[in-house]
């Protein structure tokens, strides 16, 4: 008899649950299971740390130069820009206020760093704001990628990127290269995602028998806090920016919630490209708007996926006992302002950025694979947030540039419907 093929988010499940029944059993007994369950958590968090820098590079050439020309994208640009960082900005203040309202991380018990993941950090130091603006330009981009520098990388890449829409024609090789780089990096994420179900259940082992299970109602607690946020989001932000705008909800509705619900069940913004653009064209959004807005999107405005990240980085500076003062959360909200423009669509990509981020505040790696454990519940609604922010963005860039169900859609409009008649008769 043939055993059903399982999905990745099974294996996951089923590694979280043989993890913390390890971790059950092993702190019941008193036994230390690190030495045997660690090394397979590092190795598995090691792998993702080598997706960082690439994954940033290729990502962020592609969304500022992938376009064509700046002088081109014009308006459009500018104005989808500044929405970006305006929705985004709010994503994050509220995951802060959540997550320090909830305090989902005080009482979680992080197992003390290894001698190797301490080593790999850059050593904590005081900056004064000089270093700091100093610190921004890399001396070498290789020694950046290598330490992990994420704000680095992003500076480099942008500037990078930037350069390249300059040259124009004769730059369109290393679009195209980082187009071939970015979608091996994806295909590398799914390789190594395929070894996350023991790195989640030697997590969670290891996790579990350290601090027993308590550390689990800390975990549902950082889940009801991010769905709330999210709720609290939508609620807040994007109704009253819909309403502002004078965006349709109910044809909008209609047209987003097919795409949402596959990112939802997919956690996979990517996925749910196509049905996105398709049916905000249907909307009333021209074709050019579409083509810019939504793409772009998907590096800049995650709105799911930034609040994720300011929430899960207080949650693991929480269960590791550091304190953080506003300034300094308003620093790493700063910083996440420009990191999670490197997040791609693909599932579990926010991990890499989370990972990078904590590097960059001398926080401990293993709080992310405390989180992973629960990541996929977290990751479908974020990612569905994703998308329904991205589509809000295509229509009310539309609606500011004043080609909402214009003139220039309507004749693409007739046009399509005219060759899907002309496609219909010839099937």
């Amino acid at each position: 008899m043939r055993l059903p093929k399982l999905s990745l988010t099974t294996k996951i499940f089923i590694g979280l649950i043989l993890g913390v029944v390890v971790g059950a059993v092993s702190h019941r007994l008193h036994f230390d299971c690190s030495p045997y369950v660690r090394p397979l958590s590092l190795l598995f968090l090691n792998l993702i740390k080598s997706i960082i820098a690439p994954l940033i590079f290729s990502t962020l050439v592609i969304g500022v130069a992938g376009t064509g020309d700046i002088r081109q994208v014009g308006r459009i640009g500018i104005k989808a820009l500044i929405y970006f960082e305006v929705v985004t900005t709010f994503a994050l203040v509220i995951g802060l206020a959540a997550v320090n309202l909830t305090k989902p991380g005080v009482g979680v018990k992080l197992p003390p760093p290894s001698a190797n993941v301490a080593g790999a950090l850059p050593a904590a130091k005081p900056q004064s704001f000089g270093e700091l603006i100093t610190h921004l330009a890399p001396s070498s981009i290789i020694k950046a990628m290598a330490d992990g520098d994420v704000l680095q990388i992003v500076v480099f890449s942008i500037l990078f990127a930037l350069a390249v829409t300059s040259i124009g024609e004769k730059a369109k090789p290393i679009v195209v290269w980082c187009e071939s780089l970015a979608d091996v990096m994806f295909r590398f994420t799914e390789f190594v995602m395929k070894f996350a179900p023991i790195g989640v259940g030697a997590a969670m082992a290891n996790t579990v028998g350290h601090a027993g299970l308590d550390v689990l109602k800390n975990l549902a607690v950082l889940v009801g806090t991010l769905y709330g946020a999210l709720i609290v989001f939508v609620v807040l932000v994007l109704i009253p920016v819909a309403l502002i705008a004078r965006v349709p909800l109910r044809d909008f509705w209609n047209a987003v919630k097919e795409p949402a619900t596959i990112a939802f069940a997919t956690t996979s913004s990517e996925s749910a490209l196509p049905k996105a653009m398709e049916n905000m064209e249907r909307l009333g959004v021209p074709r050019r708007i579409v083509g810019f807005v939504l793409p772009t999107g998907y590096s800049f405005n995650l709105d799911g996926t930034t609040l994720y990240l300011s929430l899960a980085s207080i949650f693991v500076a929480q269960a590791a006992g550091v304190h953080l003062s506003v300034g300094e959360q308003v620093f790493m909200l700063l910083t996440l302002m420009l990191t999670s423009k490197g997040v791609a669509g693909v599932p579990r990509a926010s991990m890499v950025i989370l990972l990078a981020t904590l590097a960059s505040f001398h926080l401990p790696p293993e709080g992310v694979l405390v989180i992973l454990g629960v990541d996929e519940l977290m990751d479908m609604a974020r990612t569905a947030v994703n998308v329904t922010g991205n589509c809000l963005a295509t229509v009310v860039v539309a609606r500011w540039e004043r080609a909402f169900r214009n003139e220039e859609w309507r004749a693409e409009e007739a046009e399509l419907e005219e060759v899907t008649g002309e496609a219909a008769i010839v099937s």
